[in-house]
């Protein structure tokens, strides 16, 4: 799904919004959420998972093209661990599918 499915889905299940305030509540939680990691602070919405950022350290690596050895700096990347009960909601929709194949 994209942001623009995203505002879609949420203009379908509120009536009376524009398209316009939907964009500027969905930009608002992704700006927020960015600024959140950014800052080094988690995220965690109960029931669907959390957002955080972990360290990586420098390290050589290797350009797959050439195999000539690449310094890479050390950098800081966004995380996301599913909730338990999203992970049960996803397993049991993969299980019912192959139960019953359509």
């Amino acid at each position: 799904m994209t942001r623009r499915g995203i505002i879609e889905e949420l203009l379908a299940r509120s009536e009376g919004s524009s398209y316009r305030d939907a964009e500027t509540i969905v930009n608002a939680i992704f700006e927020a959420m960015a600024a959140m990691l950014e800052s080094g602070q988690r995220i965690e919405v109960r029931g669907f998972g959390s957002f955080a950022v972990k360290s990586r350290r420098a390290r050589q690596g290797r350009n797959p093209k050439t195999g000539a050895s690449v310094a890479v700096e050390a950098k800081r990347v966004p995380f996301f661990r599913a909730g338990k009960e999203l992970r049960a909601e996803v397993n049991g929709a993969a299980q019912a599918a192959e139960t019953h194949p359509d």
